[in-house]
């Protein structure tokens, strides 16, 4: 039989394969279409110390080969998501990352602190949401800025192991995530969407009141990839190789998740494609149990090409 187990900073998966932030809702909503059980984990939506109300205006935008998304962080803050959401959450099976947005670094820590406490499993730091006018993606733009953040959440964050998700828009992504690794991060997810922009001829204006909104979809998977390359190149040349990276953009199929693995990262997440095809996950993990089985692969971090090349 095939082991598809892996492992994030101690907390180990039952399969690389974990629903994205934001696409996936806290669980319950899918599980009424396949067992969601079967996943090795799952994000929950983006959460912030208090109550938002979203980005107003239109949301989504169709785009060839992809997604525009201007949501806006919409959630009902922690306290309410561990009070009501979390409990239904852990009846499901997969791991809980939890996804933590601020707009402040305050918000973070206070967040952090509320979150480490409770049974999640893992804290997903999202400084690259490029949705919101504040916070966000503006932590994950500049070494610097990243690592302060994540530095005062890593004090307060003592019982759970921290992964941070990293923005594409960032000049340096692999000096960003090489400064968060040295900050204390347990874990480096990438990638979020692009920040990109639509449109409406009709009426002769921007379609999102922000201006601008992300981009995800399969149209961004080939430039994610090669980010998930890059990390593990000035992961590996700094010493840090055991650093798992979770990689994530535009990935539809099996063949897609593989290559990802192939490229150095230990696990995947799936996003925008569910909504397409909401058995997108499940056919992903057949797919990797399939092609270690026809490969002689015993365990799914021997996928890698990273071990012998570059």
């Amino acid at each position: 039989m095939s082991d598809l187990t892996v492992d994030i900073a101690g907390v180990k998966l039952r399969n690389p394969v974990i629903a994205a932030s934001g696409t996936f809702g806290n669980g319950s909503e899918y599980s009424s279409i396949f067992d969601v059980s079967v996943l090795g984990g799952i994000c929950t939506k983006g959460l912030t110390m208090t109550p938002r109300a979203g980005n107003s205006g239109i949301r989504l935008w169709e785009t060839p080969s992809g997604l525009l998304n201007s949501i806006g962080l919409e959630n009902k803050g922690i306290p309410y998501f561990l009070e009501n959401d979390l409990p239904a959450m852990r009846k499901l099976g997969p791991a809980i990352i939890a996804n933590l947005s601020g707009a402040e670094s305050d918000e973070y820590v206070d967040g952090a602190a509320l979150l480490d406490s409770s049974p999640v499993d893992i804290i997903e730091l999202n400084i690259s949401c490029p949705n919101v006018k504040v916070g966000g993606m503006a932590f994950g733009m500049d070494p610097g800025t990243a690592a302060a953040l994540v530095s005062v959440v890593r004090r307060v964050c003592r019982n759970k192991p921290m992964m941070v998700k990293l923005s594409p828009n960032a000049p340096n992504i692999a000096s960003v995530a090489l400064a968060c690794v040295n900050a204390g991060a347990d874990a480096i997810s990438l990638i979020n969407t692009f920040k990109a922009m639509a449109i409406d001829t009709v009426n002769k204006k921007p379609v999102f009141e922000n201006f601008t909104a992300g981009l995800s979809g399969p149209a961004i998977k080939p430039i994610a990839l090669r980010m998930v390359w890059e990390l593990f190149s000035t992961l590996k040349d700094d010493g840090k190789s055991n650093i798992p990276i979770i990689g994530l953009g535009g990935i539809a199929c099996a063949n897609d998740a593989i290559e990802f693995l192939m490229a150095g990262a230990c696990a995947v997440q799936v996003g925008s494609s569910t909504f397409v095809n909401p058995y997108t996950m499940s056919e992903i993990i057949d797919g990797i149990n399939q092609y270690m089985q026809t490969n002689n692969i015993s365990s799914v971090s021997d996928i890698s090409i990273r071990k012998n090349y570059g």
